[in-house]
């Protein structure tokens, strides 16, 4: 179904910027199929026709989702996955390939694909395929003007300032809410205590790294206690938010 369909809403990043796909497939007329799709869903896609490309572009440019052939000219999509995930180990991998045996699902999956759709396929299909990975991966949100930020099963509504973790409420102060509202707005982005303390505090880094220890620390008593951390320490860079694995 298009993006553009009333029934749809339009993904984009949490912070308003289109979502990145790579599309891998040394078929050209597939690659620029998907691609189009992909365009056509408002968000920005690299193509790669190797492996070698593929792992490349991936360095370059962090995707959000991979559209992965199994069958390439240089190496398989099971060495691609290895590699990009390397560098970025939590990029949600549909494979996409023409080798549909089941014996072939359970490899691409347990090596750590996150889908798979055999050709010949539909592009729709594919694109709600996707859709649900980025979704699921807690890197997109609907841009449908919906006051809801969502990151994995952590959901914080602008509108009427309410909290929940897997459907559980929790209650949180004015400048907690603000706190974690600047980490939702960026999930899987690490952010600096100088970055926070500008935007939830609004005043210069100057001594104050305290005050984002403190409250981060409160955030983690009511978010993550008893339960898989979503909000992570980055020794030396500042803290991430991201869904629990």
């Amino acid at each position: 179904m298009p993006a553009n369909d009333p029934a749809v809403s339009p993904l984009t990043r949490a912070d308003g910027a289109p979502l990145h796909a790579l599309v891998v497939d040394d078929e050209v007329n597939i690659a620029e199929l998907v691609t189009m799709a992909m365009r056509y869903e408002g968000w920005s896609v690299d193509t790669a026709h190797t492996g070698a490309q593929a792992v490349g572009a991936a360095r370059a440019e962090r995707p959000d989702v991979v559209v992965l052939d199994w069958m390439l000219p240089d190496f398989d999509g099971l060495e691609v996955l290895r590699r990009i995930r390397a560098a970025h180990p939590t990029v949600p991998v549909l494979f996409l390939t023409a080798r549909d045996a089941v014996e072939d699902r359970v490899a691409g999956l347990t090596a750590g694909g996150d889908d798979y759709v055999t050709k010949p396929f539909s592009l729709e299909e594919l694109v709600a395929r996707t859709r649900a990975l980025v979704r699921r991966a807690g890197v997109a949100v609907a841009a449908d003007g919906s006051p809801a930020l969502v990151v994995g099963d952590l959901v914080l509504d602008e509108d009427s300032r309410e909290v929940t973790r897997a459907g559980a409420e929790v209650q949180l102060t004015a400048t907690e809410f603000e706190l974690l509202r600047f980490l939702m707005r960026n999930p899987r982005r690490v952010l600096s205590k100088a970055q926070i303390l500008d935007r939830v505090w609004n005043y210069d880094f100057g001594g104050q790294a305290n005050v984002v220890e403190l409250y981060i620390s409160y955030l983690r008593k009511k978010i993550d206690a008893g339960r898989e951390p979503m909000i992570h320490t980055v020794r030396g860079a500042g803290y991430v938010l991201k869904p629990a694995t």
